[in-house]
């Protein structure tokens, strides 16, 4: 639709508004307002007041996002393992987790940066101070949790607190030299205490049978390009190793080291949700509700091209 066409529709919009108001009441001032209310223009009321402005950092229809700035950018892992909450045990093995995936995102050129067993206070204040950052030279943001969960809700060291209490920090108004550029969340948490008992399939034999700037302005989400990875799905257990780790951590690590500069991030973590799916399974033969279970991990994805950790020059 032109511009012309669009300023045509709303001024019909505002005249039959104006029209339905007279026929409502004769009442001058009403009538104002209405209008005033139909244009957005009320008293103190700017549509674009806050309207925040970015560059943006590649072609508006470029299939993947631009991986060719001068660095990588941010990994913030924030690992908890001990708690201050009574009922919450501490997390064996994470640090095992912690220290595979820092050798992985490090092997793909981020900055790493952990952060151990933090209170929310001091979790928020490092996370806002990140946002405030210029991130202007850099391809994306990942940020890691290792902790405790349930459905809704994960664990710093002396509560509990929303995911979204965190990743809003980085929406495009927060955060504009993130704007357009992939945020990446990994969430190694339960989110339940369902378990997953599977189901036995029969198989058969096999033997039987770097872009241009546009000078164009256009709008995007301010929610735009965000990726969320969680370990398992709304309400079930997470499954974590005491000795080699948390299967899903194990299987990110695993895939982003043999195929991270191979294939696009969403085909990685298919492949990190087949691994959990097939190759993992509880072993706890003296507690019978917990012997034999599976985990399935999901993934929120609201990316807008494609994620390649390619080679950094």
């Amino acid at each position: 639709m032109s511009m012309p066409d669009v300023v045509d529709i709303r001024n019909e919009i505002n005249k039959e508004h104006v029209r339905e108001s007279l026929d409502r009441n004769g009442d001058e001032q009403q009538l104002v307002q209405d209008v005033n209310d139909a244009l957005g223009t009320r008293k103190g009321h700017d549509p674009t007041n806050h309207l925040v402005r970015a560059r943006m950092p590649v072609e508006r229809y470029a299939c993947d996002y631009n991986m060719n700035h001068k660095r990588r950018g941010l990994a913030l892992i924030f690992n908890h393992e001990n708690f201050d909450v009574p009922q919450l045990r501490s997390r064996a093995g994470t640090n095992v987790d912690c220290e595979n995936l820092t050798a992985s995102l490090k092997g793909l050129d981020f900055e790493v940066h952990v952060f151990k067993d933090l209170k929310l206070r001091d979790l928020q204040k490092e996370v806002e101070r990140v946002s405030q950052m210029d991130h202007s030279d850099a391809d994306c943001l990942l940020v890691t949790i290792l902790s405790h969960g349930e459905l809704g809700y994960l664990y710093a060291k002396d509560c509990q607190y929303k995911l979204d209490t965190i990743w809003t920090y980085f929406t495009a108004n927060h955060c504009p030299s993130l704007a357009g550029k992939p945020k990446l969340f990994f969430i190694q948490a339960c989110q339940g205490d369902q378990l997953d008992g599977g189901v036995v399939l029969e198989a058969k034999d096999r033997t039987e049978t770097d872009s241009s700037s546009s000078m164009l302005t256009f709008k995007i989400p301010m929610y735009a390009d965000f990726m969320i990875a969680y370990s398992t799905i709304p309400g079930f257990y997470s499954w974590r190793n005491t000795q080699k780790g948390s299967w899903f951590i194990q299987s990110l690590c695993h895939e982003l080291n043999q195929n991270g500069r191979k294939y696009d991030l969403m085909v990685l973590l298919t492949f990190v949700t087949q691994r959990v799916a097939y190759d993992f399974e509880s072993n706890t033969p003296d507690i019978p509700m917990m012997h034999q279970q599976k985990q399935i991990p999901c993934t929120t994805s609201m990316l807008t091209r494609l994620v390649y950790f390619n080679q950094k020059k």
